[in-house]
């Protein structure tokens, strides 16, 4: 079944529950450790989280700074893409990353946006033709311990017509 999932040329198609299954053989994130624990059915929440391995530490032992990020990079742009629809186009726009401290062990982000974020969202994008609205997660460790503070802004516009 993943064989034929991941063959999908169109994503944008797949449940919330496949998506996290491709992802989670995703070379990028196998190689980085990521796994994707969570994905609600209306793609509103993510919880992702990435353990300590040797293949994914750096000169000192902790989290890579990279691996960091990537368990945080594609989102908030997902979340939007998915409940704005095609007739809106989502991309990331810029990115910071604060280390707060270094990270051992598991280390987990949550990305939650609310229908109420989306549909004013929705309206600020069709009032001003683009925005470009800044979202904040946090990575903390399995102590509740803050490791990392992404910040992304993200590019929304209405589509143009074809």
């Amino acid at each position: 079944m993943l064989r034929e999932l991941w063959a999908t040329k169109d994503l944008s198609q797949l449940s919330a529950a496949d998506l996290r299954r491709i992802l989670n053989v995703y070379p990028p994130y196998v190689g980085a450790g990521i796994r994707v624990l969570e994905g609600t059915a209306d793609f509103r929440r993510w919880v992702v989280e990435m353990r300590l391995y040797p293949f994914n530490r750096n000169y000192f032992g902790t989290h890579f700074g990279g691996s960091l990020y990537s368990m945080c990079d594609p989102w908030f742009v997902l979340i939007l893409a998915k409940n704005l629809g095609p007739e809106f186009m989502v991309w990331d726009e810029t990115a910071t990353i604060h280390f707060r401290k270094p990270g051992k062990g598991k280390v987990r982000a949550v990305f939650e946006l609310g229908a109420e974020e989306i549909e004013r969202l929705r309206a600020a994008t069709l009032a001003e033709r683009r925005t470009h609205p800044v979202y904040k997660a946090e990575v903390r460790d399995e102590a509740g311990e803050l490791i990392a503070e992404i910040e992304k802004t993200v590019y929304v516009r209405k589509r143009r017509p074809e």
